[in-house]
């Protein structure tokens, strides 16, 4: 199930490996959704890797939510499973290939942490992303601006061809040369 009100978005998942790639793609779509295009790649990176937590330890399934809520200045993502478990402190071993989630996460975020759901039916990781939106840019040129006359020249005073000056466009430099092809000149 996907639910979008204006800010807020919920994905509902068994966090299998195909199930993720899904998942990232719906967080990118909502992001560019909500013109939060400077957030996409932190945020699908965060969820991949709580996601991915889901997968390989939470119990007894892999059933999840994914939120994302955009209040103010701050994109909130988090997942919610269904093992009450606390999470298991990451290992140490700097040549170990796993471990390093949380401190991902810690890392591109803002803020991030751990909630128990009320019933003691699971927890919560979360973490945010400051967000400011961006302004979409226009697809097309506002009416105010003239559009630049691409046929021949034009002869008489009424109807000149803007030049670079008019057009508040910087004159061209000089071509420059190799010294070598100068002096052959």
């Amino acid at each position: 199930m996907i639910s979008s009100p204006s800010r807020h978005c919920t994905v509902e998942l068994q966090a299998l490996p195909e199930r993720i790639g899904q998942v990232r793609r719906i967080v990118s779509a909502q992001l560019r959704h909500w013109h939060l295009e400077q957030l996409i790649e932190s945020a699908v990176l965060g969820v991949s890797e709580l996601l991915t937590n889901v997968y390989l330890h939470a119990e007894p399934d892999k059933r999840c939510t994914v939120d994302l809520e955009w209040a103010l200045d701050r994109l909130t993502v988090s997942v919610r499973d269904r093992d009450a478990r606390e999470l298991a402190a990451p290992t140490r071993d700097p040549l170990g290939t796993h471990g390093r989630g949380l401190a991902l996460i810690a890392a591109l975020s803002q803020s991030w942490g751990v909630r128990g759901v009320a019933d003691g039916g699971g927890k919560t990781v979360w973490f945010t992303l400051p967000a400011a939106r961006t302004t979409p840019r226009p697809t097309r040129r506002p009416a105010h601006q003239a559009a630049v006359p691409l046929g021949p020249p034009s002869t008489g005073p009424a109807n000149e061809r803007p030049t670079a000056a008019t057009l508040g466009a910087y004159p061209r430099p000089p071509l420059e040369r190799h010294p070598a092809e100068a002096a052959s000149r």
